[in-house]
């Protein structure tokens, strides 16, 4: 293979992935990942030396990427776009009304760093959602009351799920979406109807059997 048909399987893979708004998710799926120039050309990096990639090394990541489904011409490489979800997903629940330490605090009417003790001793307790995010500490608002206060209806919803071991943005992502557990109800809100609070807590039950025998607490 010449530079040149180097340089058009680059392109077409740089394209493809990009139309399938892929390309992000490159580097974190430990893949190959490309840079375009001041012209818009595409320049592959091999990860493992920083170097650019070979024709025979852009060769074998296009057969890699098109491996799933029964028609190479039209695959979809499954792993970038569940990574791609997941980073919506997070982007979407960021987004969402989140307390910090100070927030928490003033909300509650005491100190800081009261309120850090506290969310620490919760969360070890597997009484509290708390989510690392880029060197901040978030507290999902949905889950506590006007006071601050956890809600009493969710103590049995979240405590399965986190004492599980459950990623806590996958247990986020589930007590605030639509659950299929559910009938497409949303946990959170399903929780505080009394007639449909055991159902939810037992949905989260079974769904924190399910986190704690696949890796990395992915559960549902």
């Amino acid at each position: 293979m010449t530079a040149n048909d180097a340089g058009e399987v680059g392109e077409r893979l740089a394209a493809w992935l990009e139309g399938l708004g892929l390309a992000d998710q490159l580097a974190e799926a430990g893949l190959p990942t490309f840079t375009r120039d001041a012209d818009g050309t595409a320049t592959w990096t091999d990860p493992a030396t920083g170097e650019p990639m070979t024709s025979e090394q852009l060769e074998g990541l296009d057969a890699l990427l098109h491996n799933d489904g029964t028609d190479p011409a039209h695959a979809v490489p499954v792993a970038l776009v569940m990574l791609a979800r997941k980073a919506r997903v997070r982007a979407e629940l960021v987004a969402s009304h989140t307390h910090t330490y100070e927030t928490l605090a003033t909300l509650r009417g005491t100190t800081v760093n009261a309120t850090r003790f506290a969310v620490h001793k919760a969360a070890a307790d597997h009484a509290l959602l708390v989510i690392a995010d880029e060197g901040r500490t978030l507290v999902p608002a949905f889950q506590l009351g006007a006071d601050g206060a956890l809600r009493a209806e969710l103590a049995p919803v979240i405590r399965p799920l986190l004492a599980a071991g459950m990623d806590p943005w996958n247990a986020w992502a589930w007590l605030t979406q639509p659950a299929g557990l559910l009938g497409g109800a949303v946990p959170e809100q399903a929780a505080a109807d009394p007639e449909e609070a055991d159902l939810v807590a037992h949905a989260a039950c079974r769904l924190a059997e399910r986190a704690a025998t696949e890796p990395d607490g992915q559960g549902g």
